[in-house]
């Protein structure tokens, strides 16, 4: 082969070649314009949305943290007429959690749950239970103490998706003193019982709303605006005398205590103005404490249970013949033979007293006396009288679940019921109402409002009562506190101390129980210028001594004294040497 034909054939073997490998150039232009094309697009992404979107997505994001929260009010406190506090609101805090955050992290769950008190099953069902939500409460209104284990353990083994809320928690220092009257507000601050349910629209606060950013945690990192600004609630001056409500509490607890009593309640009122100064109950409960268990605990037995007031209402039945005109204190009334019969029924004395004036009959408690008496009254005389004077109806003093009573009109009654109503069977009365009624003899015949907040004015009542009238049945009162009268344990050494003795016998099915009582004593002191009255009732004693002069008069002494001189009430009581006792005058 000659070297030009050599030549050629190389020649057309490097052309074939040349023609059969690939060419890479267009791929790379294309990619190099994908890439620069795509880091346009981001460049433009990036400038659209930190400048051109800027406010849009600043929308977006607060939208997913952005919340409206309630802004806790502060409740009204309750305070005694002299201003001691007797219900406050405190700052506390509640703990909640993120179940989000919270219920992946199982091993905080253990150490969470024994510093809250709860079990960890029970916590780690709540949070299941909520797990949709990024918030829930774990307990509410923590001690201080408890928040601040809290932290430490939270700190310890650095739990995340929990955290601390402040809110305000009611707190009573008086304790059960006051839970009758005060009552007391549930985990959300609502008055559940007592003035706290009554007043809840003049205590509660109306509570205030902002705007807050929360994190992924449910934290608040920041405020953003106020919407509505919290208004705190009122407080409210009760009428009760902090220091008499103790001094009544005590005795009235001792008293049931020792007499192994079922129950027991008192109520002291001022005859100037209606006020009520103390009203306790027994038996009693913490507010302070757990709330479960039988609700009849919490009853204000003062205004809510009623009963049948025996011989206190004696005075009233005089009280209604001396207004006839057709008696007076020294009308003579023939109780013999101590027995009274009356269709086919019999009332009778535990002796016979023979010819007794009026004023004998309430001295001794003659059933038979004050039964002739009244039916010597029409029905509508009787049941007329008995209606001013408040029985039948509310004291109206705005407690939830006050009773009214029971006085059946005189269309309805039997014969029988004439001479019973007379001395306190066959109607039904509260501890509150037949002190209002004792509190109309004691302000020589003027029957005013009772009320549970201090009054800075008395009101002028109503006169329903002559003033004669008045003053005659205080004087007759007087003899029961004597040494002869049945309840001579209710004097109060310097004071004379009017009053009425009730021993009566509980209604059962088919008629009245022998040997179930409810112990009263109803009177006031100085009984020359009545400034209080006080009723005492003591219900079931068990432990020997039944009669009101026996149980309740004892009570009535022992506070009565102690109201007496914490009031600085002069003595009206003189020694046989003529010598006035001292204000200081022993407590009885």
């Amino acid at each position: 082969m000659t070297a030009s034909k050599r030549k050629k054939r190389a020649q057309k073997v490097l052309k074939d070649s040349q023609t059969k490998l690939p060419s890479f150039s267009a791929r790379r232009w294309t990619l190099l314009t994908l890439l620069g094309l795509s880091g346009l697009v981001l460049v433009w992404k990036a400038v659209d949305q930190q400048i051109f979107e800027t406010d849009f997505l600043q929308r977006e994001g607060q939208r997913r943290h952005l919340r409206v929260v309630e802004v806790s009010a502060h409740r009204g406190m309750i305070t005694d007429r002299l201003g001691e506090p007797l219900a406050i609101s405190s700052p506390v805090d509640s703990v909640w959690a993120n179940p989000w955050v919270l219920a992946p992290e199982r091993f905080a769950l253990a150490p969470l749950a024994q510093v809250l008190g709860k079990k960890t099953d029970d916590l780690r069902q709540l949070l299941a239970r909520r797990s949709n939500r990024s918030f829930v409460y774990l307990k509410r209104r923590v001690n201080p103490d408890l928040a601040e284990r809290l932290n430490k353990v939270l700190e310890k083994h650095e739990i995340s998706g929990v955290g601390l809320q402040r809110e305000y928690r009611r707190f009573y220092p008086a304790g059960e003193v006051f839970a009758h009257v005060v009552g007391f507000t549930n985990v959300d601050d609502k008055g559940q019982e007592g003035l706290e349910l009554a007043y809840e629209n003049w205590l509660q606060g109306v509570p205030g709303k902002k705007r807050v950013i929360r994190d992924g945690q449910a934290r608040v990192v920041r405020d953003v605006e106020s919407i509505r600004v919290p208004v705190n609630g009122r407080d409210l001056a009760l009428s009760l005398d902090r220091r008499l409500q103790f001094l009544a509490y005590r005795e009235l607890k001792a008293a049931v205590k020792h007499n192994k009593a079922k129950s027991g309640s008192a109520v002291m009122l001022d005859v100037r103005t209606g006020e009520v100064l103390a009203m306790v109950s027994q038996p009693a409960y913490n507010p302070n404490g757990s709330k479960s268990g039988r609700r009849g605990r919490f009853r204000n037995r003062a205004l809510t249970d009623v009963f049948e007031p025996g011989s206190t209402m004696k005075p009233f039945t005089v009280a209604a013949a001396l207004e006839t005109g057709r008696y007076d204190p020294d009308t003579k009334i023939d109780t013999r033979p101590g027995v009274l019969k009356v269709g086919r029924y019999k009332v009778k004395d535990i002796r016979n007293y023979g010819v007794i004036d009026v004023s004998t009959v309430i001295a001794k408690s003659s059933n038979v006396g004050v039964s002739k008496i009244a039916m010597g009254l029409s029905e509508e005389e009787l049941w007329s009288f008995f209606s001013s004077m408040g029985f039948g109806e509310s004291a109206e003093t705005g407690f939830p679940g006050e009773a009214s009573g029971q006085l059946t009109p005189p269309g309805g009654w039997a014969k029988i019921d004439h001479a019973t109503l007379s001395f306190g069977y066959g109607l039904s009365v509260t501890p509150m109402q037949l002190a209002q009624a004792y509190g109309v003899l004691a302000a020589d015949g003027v029957r005013r409002p009772v009320s549970l907040l201090r009054i800075d004015q008395a009101p002028k009542g109503t006169r329903v009562l002559s003033r004669k009238t008045a003053r005659a049945v205080r004087t007759m009162m007087k003899a029961v506190v004597s040494p002869a009268g049945t309840a001579p344990g209710a004097a109060v050494a310097g004071y004379q101390v009017a009053g009425k003795t009730g021993t009566v016998k509980k209604s059962i099915s088919g008629g009245y129980a022998d040997d179930r009582y409810m112990a009263v004593f109803a009177g006031m002191a100085p009984a020359s210028d009545p400034r209080l009255v006080m009723i005492v009732m003591i219900d079931e004693p068990r432990a020997g001594k039944y009669y009101g002069g026996q149980v309740a008069a004892p009570v009535f002494s022992k506070v009565m004294a102690g109201a007496l001189r914490l009031l600085n009430i002069p003595p009206d009581a003189v020694h046989q040497d003529g010598a006035r006792l001292a204000a200081s005058g022993g407590a009885g």
